[in-house]
């Protein structure tokens, strides 16, 4: 017998070891409206969010694709919900319901709309990848970008269908709170972009610059942009992973994803971040995020690929199969201790042997 679809009415069919969601999903919240959802985001904040869930009720995700309507159709029979495979020596399948809602902007743009002008709404986060963003050479936003000027061009009306850009999507939601006196929403960048949150609320600004002065100043003064540092190794979804799941959970889910152990999400410590408990899952709230870009940089990306190329000419196939040569081990701890470590200079506040601690480990 072919294994049941994932959905709410089979998760009690799900095999003994698969964690699952125990809050009640009906119960809880929209307070993000979340813009690119891909599998990064599905694996990383969304299960940050899903943790959170338990205890905080407020923080259920709106899932706001620009164009393609893959997900919503892959998910909308599972209610959003989907298997996320940790990866590792043994594999454990996590079922996430943290997506309530997947919404395409242009069939959607009214519901959209309401999405990102509730009250409830406290968070918007995007992961668009750098192209998303439109800008120029000079991390500008770029005025000449055909997403950019349609959206200048034709404002969307009450009735009209939404922007084409993540950045007109956004300054549209924040006109329409501030006509209605709604406090604006932070909006948090989740994509590996150099100081994320400036360039992003500059691009804002400047769109908003263009048609409306007064609304370009409220953003400027008002509108929280967060710098963040995101890591998780999301591999592609295949059949093999799909096929992984069935035999972890016992249920058939249309688009499971997976990602390495290690994953780290660490927000620039502002007030709005203060309004959730987000440490308690694991988000790290740093006064200076640059200093977690330097050591990703430095600390996880370096000795993976070193791990991969010296870890190939000895014949492993796998980094876990590389750390578990004792030479190769020794040596990669050695480079990250006294080679690398002394590069990022200080670092108050900021454990660098517990970091290399944390990252040797999923290695």
């Amino acid at each position: 017998m072919s294994p049941s679809r994932l959905s709410e009415a089979t998760l009690h069919a799900a095999r003994s070891g698969t964690i699952l969601p125990t809050y009640d999903r009906e119960a809880t919240r929209f307070g993000i409206v979340h813009i690119g959802p891909g599998a990064f985001h599905r694996a990383h904040q969304a299960f940050y969010v899903d943790t959170l869930l338990h205890s905080d009720k407020r923080w259920a995700i709106s899932a706001l694709s620009l164009k393609s309507t893959t997900l919503r159709d892959a998910l909308s029979t599972q209610q959003g919900l989907y298997t996320l495979v940790e990866l590792g020596a043994a594999p454990r399948a996590r079922i996430i319901g943290a997506i309530r809602e997947l919404l395409v902007g242009p069939a959607d743009s009214a519901a959209a709309f309401a999405r990102l002008a509730a009250r409830d709404t406290q968070i918007v986060s995007l992961t668009v990848t750098e192209k998303g963003y439109c800008l120029d050479a000079r991390n500008e936003l770029d005025l000449a970008n055909p997403d950019i000027a349609h959206d200048l061009a034709n404002p969307p009306s009450a009735a009209g269908s939404g922007p084409r850009s993540t950045i007109g999507w956004i300054v549209e939601g924040l006109r329409r709170r501030r006509a209605a006196g709604v406090a604006p929403y932070a909006v948090l960048s989740c994509d590996n972009l150099p100081d994320n949150g400036a360039v992003l609320k500059r691009a804002l600004v400047a769109f908003a610059r263009q048609s409306d002065s007064d609304l370009a100043r409220f953003i400027e003064a008002e509108v929280v942009c967060p710098r963040t540092m995101v890591d998780s190794i999301t591999p592609a979804t295949d059949d093999s992973l799909r096929e992984r799941t069935r035999k972890l959970t016992g249920l058939d889910d249309a688009w499971p994803i997976q990602r390495e152990p290690f994953t780290q999400w660490v927000v620039e410590d502002v007030p709005v971040m203060r309004d959730a408990d987000w440490q308690s899952v694991g988000v790290t709230l740093a006064r200076d995020v640059g200093i977690y870009d330097r050591a990703k940089l430095r600390l996880v990306n370096g000795p993976h690929s070193t791990l991969t190329y010296l870890g190939l000419l000895r014949g492993h196939e796998s980094v876990a199969d590389a750390m578990r040569d004792e030479q190769l081990a020794r040596f990669v701890e050695l480079l990250m201790t006294e080679d690398l470590a002394p590069s990022l200079g200080a670092t108050p506040g900021f454990d660098v042997e517990h970091y290399i601690s944390a990252v040797l480990a999923p290695f």
